[in-house]
């Protein structure tokens, strides 16, 4: 079956102009009543990983968040906004400081919805789920466009991460340490919760060693808007210059029959898709190989390579502050402060590289083993 997706144009992330722009975008595909029943229950659910500010663009812009909301409040919908941000081990989540600094508690408050926590629970399938999502009868889903580490690419699918509940996530990091393993659990996590709509902030995407500081903003201009999140982030792989199964997370949510990965198959309204591409993204450290090799190598000789090639985080000393983040975010406690810094213990990290998330001043760098270094990457 063909899916639609619809690309607007938005050069700045001034209100008004988002606004108009976010509901451009759902009026593209035919507007928001043929997604969700008039008077429903919405449950919003933006990327707000860490305490940080808009201008960051780690995380969802509140005016993206402003526009979603007004398009809901036009069919009378009861609006309920959160999130699970990164959720770090012995210490409880500072959801208040994470809302109030990524500007989504001035937004709640001005246009009068409701600012939830995470505190409940539900084991739905595999795992905890928060019951925010008993508690209404649709969710929209809010990602950002970004570049990770580990997934490559960070959005529609990887985004319903966040309704993991509390300090789960960490243990899901630890027991899905592998990538392709962590997209088939991400892609469960999709199946399970199944978002009525999904409105992708692309007006400044992020690319190198994202999802965080350590990741290079660029503006990208647009607001990516449809139903199926596998077309969405097929949609966003061609505009990073990939295909859209070099996302794994989109190759098994395909393969799965939970969406659509063949371009020919996916309408794009508004904007034409080659007027959204521009030059290709600058990949995360730890795949770019992979997409240098793919073409050059039999897929048998890129396993192996991938099997012998290794990234591993380091801190940059001079960098660092020692807030100790990164510690107690890391899901295998394999860090520690020592006189002279930070220092990992390497035959038990599994290079998530959720400390390189946690760090809210870019300080932990990506290294090569030594294989990866033999062969020039």
């Amino acid at each position: 079956m063909n899916s639609r997706v619809s690309i607007i144009k938005c050069a700045s992330y001034e209100q008004e102009l988002v606004c108009a722009k976010v509901k451009e975008a759902v009026d593209a595909l035919g507007g928001i009543a043929g997604f969700i029943q008039p008077r429903s229950r919405v449950l919003v659910k933006p990327n707000l990983l860490i305490p940080i500010e808009p201008e960051s663009g780690v995380t969802t812009h509140p005016q993206v968040l402003r526009g979603v909301i007004r398009v809901l409040k036009s069919i009378d919908c009861q609006i309920f906004v959160g999130d699970g941000p990164c959720a770090l081990k012995d210490i409880p989540e500072k959801v208040e400081e994470v809302y109030e600094r990524c500007g989504v508690t001035l937004v709640c408050r001005e246009e009068g919805v409701e600012l939830v926590k995470f505190e409940n629970k539900r084991w739905r399938e595999k795992f905890p789920l928060t019951t925010w999502l008993d508690n209404c009868d649709y969710v929209v889903n809010l990602p950002k466009f970004k570049t990770h580490n580990l997934t490559l690419l960070t959005c529609s699918i990887k985004n319903l991460f966040g309704l993991v509940w509390g300090t789960h996530k960490i243990e899901l990091h630890k027991k899905y340490f592998d990538a392709n393993d962590f997209a088939k659990m991400l892609v469960d996590i999709y199946a399970e919760v199944k978002p009525a709509l999904t409105i992708v902030d692309g007006i400044v995407a992020m690319e190198g060693d994202g999802p965080a500081t350590s990741g290079k903003l660029r503006q990208q201009g647009l607001i990516v808007a449809g139903a199926d999140a596998v077309a969405l982030d097929s949609v966003l792989a061609v505009i990073m210059g990939l295909a859209p199964t070099d996302i794994l997370t989109t190759k098994e949510a395909f393969k799965r029959g939970l969406g659509q990965a063949d371009m020919k198959s996916i309408i794009i309204e508004g904007e034409k898709l080659q007027d959204a591409i521009t030059k290709p993204f600058i990949l995360p450290s730890a795949s770019s190989f992979k997409a240098k090799l793919k073409d050059m190598l039999p897929k048998f000789v890129l396993d192996v390579l991938m099997k012998l090639i290794k990234f591993y985080p380091y801190a940059d000393r001079i960098k660092c502050i020692r807030c100790g983040a990164c510690i107690k975010g890391c899901p295998n406690g394999v860090i520690s402060m020592k006189p002279k810094g930070l220092a990992f213990d390497y035959t038990k990290c599994s290079s998530c590289f959720c400390c390189q998330e946690f760090c809210p001043v870019a300080a932990i760098k990506v290294g090569k083993g030594w294989f990866a270094k033999l062969v020039g990457l």
